[in-house]
């Protein structure tokens, strides 16, 4: 049986400056849509605040985020496979934040597949989600928009094109998950512009599962990062 997914990806409030995207200084982030899509339907549920007047908020207010973080675990309980690129060192840790709801939140995120966190376990450096959908053939990004852009748009008002991104990337996520199913293997395009792949035999694993898997050689790297950079936030109170 093919497995039944939910792909997840929410969109941070706040600028961030700097190209680099180093967030964590500048937390808390807040949160001014997501997007989940099931793997039987065709159409990505779109997330996030209204004003009074039931024009999209600033942000998700907390329970907003509880709302989608109760969905998350609704899910998962009907047997969807929560899924994300990078949700375990990002999406899950800002949820947490935003929502309250941090047990909740940690559990979905250990149970959940990150598929960036697996490539990152068994090769011990992280892959963008665009290079895996270039590998694969698959449709990419809209190559005028970026994560890091998404918050300055929003608070200009561009709630539809912020709202079409995070579809965009659910889409995205999905079809990666589903492409890597049927060919048991994760294909990529390096930043020298070659082709590499990992084997998947077993499919997709979990973030615990993930976390399981032997560490690889990273003597080569100069500064290698550690895993504890995506799993740290599970750590704390």
């Amino acid at each position: 049986m093919k497995p039944r997914y939910l792909a997840f990806d929410i969109e941070t409030a706040k600028d961030v400056p700097g190209e680099d995207f180093i967030w964590r200084p500048h937390r808390p982030l807040g949160i001014s849509c997501a997007a989940t899509l099931a793997s039987d339907t065709s159409k990505p549920a779109l997330w996030y605040g209204k004003t009074r007047d039931g024009l999209p908020a600033a942000q998700m207010s907390r329970e907003d985020a509880q709302e989608l973080v109760q969905y998350l675990v609704q899910m998962a309980s009907e047997g969807y496979r929560v899924l994300t690129w990078n949700g375990l060192g990002f999406d899950f840790d800002i949820l947490a934040e935003e929502s309250a709801a941090t047990a909740l939140c940690k559990q979905c995120a250990l149970d959940h597949v990150d598929m960036m966190f697996h490539a990152f376990c068994s090769l011990g450096y992280p892959i963008a989600l665009e290079k895996a959908a270039q590998g694969l053939g698959l449709p990419g990004k809209p190559p005028e928009m970026s994560g890091a852009k998404a918050p300055r748009l929003w608070a200009e008002g561009q709630f539809d094109k912020v709202l079409g991104y995070v579809a965009q990337d659910v889409r995205i996520t999905l079809a990666v998950a589903q492409a890597c199913d049927q060919r048991r293997s994760l294909e990529w395009i390096t930043r020298k512009g070659t082709r590499s792949s990992i084997p998947l035999k077993n499919g997709w694993l979990s973030v615990k599962d993930a976390s399981r898997l032997p560490q690889p050689d990273t003597s080569w790297m100069s500064i290698p990062i550690p895993r504890r950079d995506f799993t740290a936030w599970l750590m704390t109170q």
